[in-house]
């Protein structure tokens, strides 16, 4: 065997493994291609690396959107916003199409799930007082939702207000 084939020989095993790496990492949960670039450049070049991500994305084994809306529904499952979900997609590589479309929830499904996370954490009684507002308006800010979304569920709360009816 001369060492042109050597070479070739290896860095198809090179490519079987990291093949098999993706395939095991792609069956615990959705990665976007930036995140699964990221983990198998630990153990191969970039070309190779380059190379499986091509290749699982065009076969539809690895998807940004399917990425995208598993990751914004773990994420408002546990009462996150819709910044800090756009802040978490970008910083994984998904493009702001994708983001847009998974983030698809508008106006009315953030402002309840900002008064369930403000009904969760204070209980639906109304704030004593301003600082008790601030409190709650900041606990909405560091979950990532709108200020706009967080003084509408602040208001509610305090005022009462039903679904449906304007703040």
């Amino acid at each position: 065997m001369t060492w042109q084939r050597r070479t070739a020989a290896a860095a198809d095993a090179g490519i079987e493994a990291l093949t098999s790496r993706a395939l095991r990492l792609l069956s615990q949960r959705e990665h976007s291609a930036l995140e699964l670039r990221r983990k198998l450049l630990r153990d191969g070049d970039d070309a190779a690396v380059g190379a499986v991500v091509e290749r699982l994305a065009a076969s539809g084994l690895l998807s940004d959107e399917r990425f995208a809306e598993s990751y914004v529904r773990s994420r408002v499952e546990r009462g996150q916003g819709p910044v800090k979900i756009r802040a978490g997609l970008l910083a994984r590589g998904v493009a702001d199409a994708l983001i847009d479309g998974a983030l698809g929830h508008l106006g009315e499904f953030w402002l309840q799930r900002a008064r369930a996370a403000l009904d969760k954490r204070f209980g639906a009684d109304a704030p004593a007082n301003v600082d008790e507002r601030g409190r709650r308006l900041r606990f909405l800010s560091q979950r990532g939702y709108p200020a706009d979304v967080a003084y509408r569920a602040a208001a509610g709360v305090a005022a009462g207000v039903e679904e449906g009816q304007p703040v």
